[in-house]
């Protein structure tokens, strides 16, 4: 077994590959918040590609950790000289196994805070990435305002605060760049949400401006904040992936990312100063994201949601086992068809309707096996981005919201019966989500009424009828006969889909 190092590259099997290039010349262009594992499998890949064409040694990542969990990160990376092991499945059963070398450098923030405002200000940074979850921007989801009421963030707004945020280090680092005279860096979210440049701008400069309201007009008016739209399904990493890399290539990685062959990122063309030839190694660089984000998180994301609390009330554990059934996958199908997709604009190049099915092929691969209680982590954060701006739309439009609102009832369900114990319910929210599910069982309808998630979509009496016969039908019928009347319910034929 070889551990994993610099200096080990050479020993690996010949079918594991390696970096062409020598991560130690590398200088770190970006410097991205919050690597996980997605970020591994994704970003920070397309960085690995692009240094193994030889060229653009500028453009090595530097990631930064501002949780305490992101100690974790920092111990393997630096034991492992910042290398890890991708491995990539498809739903055939082939894999790829490769080292990427792309992360030159991590700074955990707690223990090195001037170290990460440093590297923001250095001349040589020039973006700086986020994947900090749909949470972890401090937007209320009912107003889509700039919260500032939590500890941390009242922390970074005192004056003087060492800080301890995202977006703490990144005015911060800001600040000193206008100081010393330099053009400001962009500010380039990964995360899942509508719009997430148009989000961060709003959120970074509401913090900035509370801050120094001079600073906080500069960012406004100089920084870009390019919209993005990223895809590929990457569950987290298991002692059983570990296992299985170790046995297979005889390798010992620490902290390795599996995830699906299917990769897509597709991006803005607004950088403020400059941006690596990302277009060379598979990157859509347009002028509008919009259609792509929206196709996807009103597809894919959202039939994430759809699918994992009928599927945990069902006895399923994984997205695959979801997917290969018959009943499950004709429910998906249905709510895409006919509801989503009637609220998408055409997306250049992608027929909607081969796009759902591609989905349901992805999501059915065994070789992944991605929870489903991963996927409701924070739902109270997702379901307000990716399936609630259906439900508007829909409700707007006169359309469809039947599927929708089983969504909502087998959340509330759910929680009213697995809210008990410390880590049941693994949402933001988990206390006040647990109370109302409770409450909904006598009052049904109650649950909507949480103003922090659902905003009037309550006081909707339509969608409040919807969601009583939805809930009613749990109750009565258990998740697979829900599904099955609902489905009886429809029609033959699905609407149109919208495609280009």
């Amino acid at each position: 077994m070889v551990k994993l190092s610099a200096s080990a590259l050479a020993a690996l099997p010949t079918e594991v590959q390696v970096p062409l290039y020598n991560p130690r010349t590398l200088t770190p262009g970006i410097v991205h918040f919050g690597v996980g594992g997605f970020h591994r499998s994704h970003e920070a890949m397309y960085m690995d590609r692009l240094l193994n064409m030889g060229e653009h040694r500028e453009w090595g990542i530097c990631g930064v950790g501002v949780l305490p969990s992101d100690a974790a990160m920092r111990g393997v990376l630096t034991a492992q000289d910042h290398l890890y092991t991708l491995l990539t499945k498809a739903p055939d059963g082939r894999e790829e196994a490769r080292v990427i070398g792309a992360i030159v450098e991590f700074l955990f923030a707690p223990d090195a805070p001037e170290a990460v405002i440093e590297r923001l200000a250095a001349p040589t940074t020039r973006i700086v990435s986020l994947t900090v979850t749909e949470g972890g921007y401090s937007v209320n989801n009912a107003t889509g305002e700039f919260d500032p009421s939590g500890a941390d963030l009242q922390h970074d707004l005192a004056a003087g605060a060492v800080p301890r945020t995202v977006f703490g280090f990144i005015t911060e680092g800001l600040r000193r760049r206008r100081e010393r005279g330099l053009e400001p860096f962009t500010v380039l979210s990964c995360d899942n949400m509508p719009g997430n440049g148009h989000v961060t701008r709003h959120a970074l400069t509401a913090f900035a401006h509370l801050k120094d309201p001079e600073l906080g007009e500069w960012i406004a008016q100089q920084v870009a904040f390019p919209n993005s739209m990223v895809d590929r399904i990457t569950p987290v990493t298991t002692d059983q992936d570990r296992r299985e890399i170790g046995a297979r290539y005889g390798l010992e990685d620490a902290w390795p990312v599996v995830a699906e062959t299917f990769t897509q990122w597709v991006l803005e063309d607004r950088f403020t100063l400059g941006r690596p030839p990302l277009e060379t190694v598979g990157v859509q660089v347009v002028e509008d994201v919009e259609p792509y984000e929206l196709m996807k998180l009103r597809l894919l994301n959202a039939s994430h949601q759809a699918m994992s609390y009928l599927g945990l009330m069902a006895g399923y554990g994984y997205v695959h086992e979801v997917c290969q059934d018959p009943l499950f996958v004709d429910f998906l199908l249905g709510y895409m068809a006919r509801e989503a997709t009637p609220t998408l604009p055409p997306v250049p190049g992608i027929d909607l309707g081969a796009y759902g099915h591609q989905l349901i092929e992805r999501f059915a691969s065994p070789a992944i096996r991605d929870t489903l209680t991963r996927l409701i982590v924070d739902s109270s954060e997702r379901m307000p981005k990716f399936l609630l701006p259906v439900v508007r739309e829909q409700l707007r439009t006169g359309g469809e919201v039947r599927y929708a609102a089983l969504v909502l009832a087998s959340w509330s369900v759910y929680l009213e019966e697995n809210g008990t114990g410390e880590q049941a319910v693994p949402d933001v929210r988990a206390p006040l989500l647990v109370a109302t599910a409770a409450r909904d069982a006598q009052q049904p309808g109650a649950f909507l009424e949480v103003s922090e998630v659902f905003g009037d979509l309550g006081t909707n009496e339509r969608f409040q009828a919807e969601y009583r016969a939805a809930r009613e039908g749990l109750r009565q019928l258990g998740p697979r006969g829900a599904l099955e009347a609902l489905l009886t319910k429809g029609d033959a034929a699905a609407p149109a889909q919208n495609g280009a």
